[in-house]
C-alpha cells in the first residue's frame, strides 16, 4: 500500500525511495479512524549487522517512515506539510530473521507537531524496538 492524499504526487516514487530499499511494506493505515498506521519489514542479510541482528537504524527508519505517512496523510489535504522532528529508537531484544510487525499509535494531534509512539516485533510478538516520534507540521 503506498496510498497518498489525492492529488498529491511524491517527488521520490515509493519504489525508489528508502523506504522501498530496506523492504517497508505499509499493510493498513486508519489514522483517523485507530490513529494507527501498521507495517511490516521481511528481514534481509543487508539488514543485519556483524553481529547477525537487525540494524537499529531500520527500527529507527521505518518509526518515522509510519509516523510520517500517518501525519501526511491528514494534513496534506488541508494544505500542510509533514516532516520528522524527532526520533527516540530503543533496541530492547535482537531481531535475527523473520519479519518485523510495526504499529504506529498517534498520541496526541497538536496544531504544530504530531506525537506518535512505536512498537517492533517479531512473529512471536515480543516487543524489539520502541520508538517515540515527533512529526512538524507546517503549511506548505
Amino acid at each position: 500500500m503506498t496510498a497518498m492524499p489525492a492529488g498529491f504526487t511524491p517527488v521520490v516514487p515509493f519504489d525508489e525511495c528508502f523506504d522501498a530499499r530496506y523492504g517497508l511494506q505499509v499493510v493498513s493505515e486508519d489514522v483517523e479512524g485507530e490513529g494507527i498506521v501498521r507495517g511490516r519489514v521481511p528481514v534481509r542479510d543487508d539488514l543485519l549487522t556483524d553481529l547477525g541482528s537487525v540494524h537499529g537504524g531500520v527500527f529507527a527508519s521505518v518509526a518515522e517512515a509510519l509516523a510520517s505517512r500517518g501525519t501526511a496523510m491528514s494534513v496534506i489535504p488541508d494544505g500542510f506539510a509533514a516532516m520528522g522532528q524527532s526520533n527516540d529508537t530503543s533496541i530492547m531484544e535482537p531481531l535475527e530473521q523473520g519479519v518485523i510487525h510495526v504499529e504506529a499509535r498517534v498520541r496526541n494531534r497538536a496544531a504544530d507537531a504530531w506525537t506518535w509512539t512505536v512498537d517492533a516485533r517479531d512473529d512471536a510478538g515480543r516487543l524489539c524496538a520502541f520508538s517515540r516520534v515527533t512529526v512538524a507540521v507546517r503549511p506548505m
